[in-house]
């Protein structure tokens, strides 16, 4: 591969390029996928110290499980994008393009990727009333690669042992397994092995989002602020002028997930942008919701109810504990309640139970409204938070897909089967490009910039003219710790003869191709 780039005198600079493969789709589920970190090695913070020292590594050692290790550098994010009439197919790492880590718990992420698989999404989504529940695993990805998860951690609470445990583990005793009617919010009780991005991985290394996915959205723009020093991201809240939020993510429905700002009035384009607003309250016997603290956890929301197939009155065996300090409210998801089950309207203020509010995505956190990519209206997810940035409840998606769960893990023969059609290839198989400033001079000095491949060695040669038998090498370099790479070279500056310079990468440095 190789890119030119000629300089006639040091005060007239001429760029040549070949030409760049044309858009092919103004389609969404193609184009917002945060394509351009593929270029980069996957990174992490292993202790807070490097952290913040700004030392990160490129691979890593799992000591509780050292076959999830990432003993070979891998590439970040999504890194091949295919589609059919039906179907978006996607290859990635679920590895994110910023920094991750550190995380309050042995586990660690490891490149995801597998030779014979991908994972797709419905090109057109389809509804019923029969809801799918999301379950435990991805329920989408980011637009990052970063997998997206429901508001569990996978334990729920344990009547006979009077204690939270795991229901999708088993054990000796029975009564060590959780009964899956309280069922643990992972934000409460997971958010302290939280990275500063908001996610955390998995005992075999899955990396993914529980919540709102603040380290994403920083990189899309949607009104979050990054700390160099501190490494921290947080929710720009001093200001009242505010961007649509971007399509963040794509759930297993085939809806776009988009972050937390949208029209004030969902068919109105020109109306002004705020943040959206849950229709999910703590159940604190505000709006009409029982107050758990007085009655104790012996109900269900109705929502839960209709999940689990369980109506009230509970009996003894299926009660929760007390609110505590070590079950405070909102420790579990049965601790909210839906406004709409209370009398409440989505999108419009409303009056009910001597309380009036306005909310605007229903239970599945989803509202059919016009976006910037839709202009003619979609249903779409909304990640929610509160006025003071932190993260609320249901965060991503409710307790079901509002539409028809048919995308998920498929295999690369399926995908053959369907004849997709190859959009984006990535990573190793990237055409460098130069810069948007290619070259600069400073005094002497001429410096060279060009979009790189991690791990890339690469030669700059020079020629006086185009012929392929006159080029001198100048000098042979590898990109490291980023994308973009530069090389020097001393000029006479009183030439006036044309001056073409080229770069070749030679080679690449080995790393974990798994499912690339």
């Amino acid at each position: 591969m190789s890119i030119f780039h000629k300089r006639r005198a040091l005060s007239c600079i001429s760029l040549v390029l070949f030409a760049l493969e044309p858009v092919l789709h103004a389609d969404p589920q193609l184009t917002s996928w945060l394509t351009e970190a593929s270029t980069k090695y996957a990174r992490i913070y292993t202790t807070s110290n490097n952290r913040t020292a700004g030392i990160s590594a490129v691979t890593w050692t799992n000591t509780i499980n050292p076959s999830d290790s990432q003993t070979s550098p891998t590439y970040a994010g999504v890194h091949e994008i295919n589609y059919s009439s039906n179907w978006v197919y996607i290859k990635n790492t679920g590895l994110a393009p910023y920094v991750m880590g550190p995380w309050n718990n042995p586990n660690l992420p490891k490149n995801q990727g597998k030779s014979n698989e991908v994972y797709r999404f419905p090109r057109t989504p389809t509804f019923s009333t029969n809801k799918t529940p999301t379950g435990m695993g991805s329920i989408g990805f980011l637009v990052d690669g970063v997998s997206i998860y429901n508001t569990s951690d996978g334990f729920s609470y344990s009547y006979a042992h009077n204690q939270d445990a795991s229901p999708i583990t088993t054990f000796t005793d029975p009564g060590k397994n959780g009964d899956g009617i309280w069922n643990r919010d992972a934000w409460p009780n997971e958010g302290g092995s939280f990275d500063y991005a908001l996610n955390h991985p998995q005992p075999s290394g899955q990396y993914h989002a529980h919540v709102t996915a603040i380290g994403v959205r920083y990189l899309l723009g949607d009104n979050v602020l990054y700390n160099e020093s501190t490494k921290k991201y947080s929710e720009n809240t001093n200001t009242r002028v505010f961007q649509h939020s971007p399509i963040i993510g794509w759930i297993n429905d085939g809806l776009p997930l988009y972050g937390a700002y949208g029209y004030s009035d969902p068919m109105d384009s020109t109306s002004p942008i705020r943040r959206m607003v849950s229709g999910y309250v703590l159940r604190n016997g505000t709006y009409g919701t029982t107050n758990l603290a007085i009655s104790g956890r012996t109900s269900l929301p109705k929502w839960a109810q209709e999940a689990q197939g369980i109506t009230n009155p509970l009996i003894d065996s299926q009660y929760g504990p007390l609110v505590s300090t070590n079950y405070e409210l909102g420790h579990f998801s049965e601790d909210y309640d839906y406004l709409g089950d209370h009398g409440y309207t989505q999108g419009s203020t409303s009056t009910a139970n001597g309380s009036t509010i306005l909310f605007d995505l229903n239970q599945y956190n989803v509202r059919y409204c016009k976006t910037p990519e839709f202009p003619n209206g979609t249903y779409a997810y909304f990640t929610t938070i509160t006025a003071s940035g932190a993260p609320w409840f249901p965060y991503n998606v409710g307790r079901w897909y509002y539409g028809i769960r048919t995308g998920g893990a498929s295999t690369t023969s399926a995908m053959a089967t369907d004849a997709a059609t190859l959009y984006y290839k990535g990573a190793t198989n990237t055409v460098e490009t130069w810069t948007t400033n290619p070259i600069s001079v400073s005094g002497n000095i001429v410096t060279l910039s060009w979009n790189a491949v991690e791990g890339g060695t690469y030669q700059v040669s020079a020629s006086t003219n185009l012929t392929s038998t006159n080029w001198t090498p100048l000098s042979y370099m590898v990109s490291t710790n980023g994308n973009i790479a530069t090389n020097t070279e001393n000029v006479d500056t009183t030439a006036t003869p044309k001056k073409f310079y080229k770069v070749n990468r030679t080679g690449m440095a080995p790393y974990d191709s798994v499912g690339y």
